[in-house]
């Protein structure tokens, strides 16, 4: 009786949690000028974090950043080419994030863009990628987890940019949550078959 409820748990846990984590996608990057190209010996430093979840058409952007050597001026998503490559503005379509704290050497960042707004891609990514949001989305969701795509934090001294980093993915924690409750579930059936 003891194995059917445990087995029976982990499932439950499965079905309840597995769908709804199932279109979100992290990725994050620390930032630092030896990143940019060509690099730079810039002291500032910084981390972005990305959420991107398809089904809803959202979009999630952190970001901190401190020691810059000269105020912000902006800072985009970039996409997508290999490192250490440089290329066109994927998200904002406006000349930098909105918000974005500007004329300043530290500060953070978080917003959330919708994706099926135009207003959230540069029309120039927006055309290159079939002329629709969702082209445009689904080729950034490529990009970050082929870490082609890059966070920039352009300032003052640096018009091409002070700091970058390109993504990389994050392993979701429910995904390690679930791994863990199936391992238990999995020693509680071999510790009630050894009892018996």
């Amino acid at each position: 009786m003891k194995t059917s409820l445990g087995l029976a748990a982990c499932a439950a846990m499965a079905l309840a949690c597995g769908p709804a984590q199932a279109a979100l996608f992290t990725f994050t990057t620390t930032m630092t000028g030896l990143q940019e190209n060509p690099p730079n010996l810039s002291p500032g430093m910084g981390t972005a974090f990305v959420g991107l979840d398809p089904a809803a058409n959202r979009l999630e952007v952190r970001a901190e950043f401190s020691g810059l050597m000269s105020p912000t001026t902006m800072a985009h998503i970039h996409c997508c080419i290999a490192p250490p490559g440089n290329v066109g503005v994927a998200v904002p379509a406006g000349s930098s994030l909105p918000g974005f704290p500007l004329g300043v050497t530290a500060g953070s960042y978080s917003a959330i863009f919708d994706t099926a707004a135009a207003a959230t891609w540069r029309p120039a990514f927006v055309a290159a990628n079939g002329g629709t949001t969702e082209g445009a989305e689904a080729a950034l969701l490529a990009a970050l987890r082929d870490g082609t795509a890059y966070f920039n934090v352009h300032t003052a001294m640096f018009p091409g940019g002070e700091i970058r980093g390109f993504f990389a993915a994050v392993p979701v924690p429910m995904s390690l949550g679930l791994l863990l409750a199936g391992m238990a579930g999995l020693a509680a059936v071999r510790t009630g078959r050894r009892a018996a």
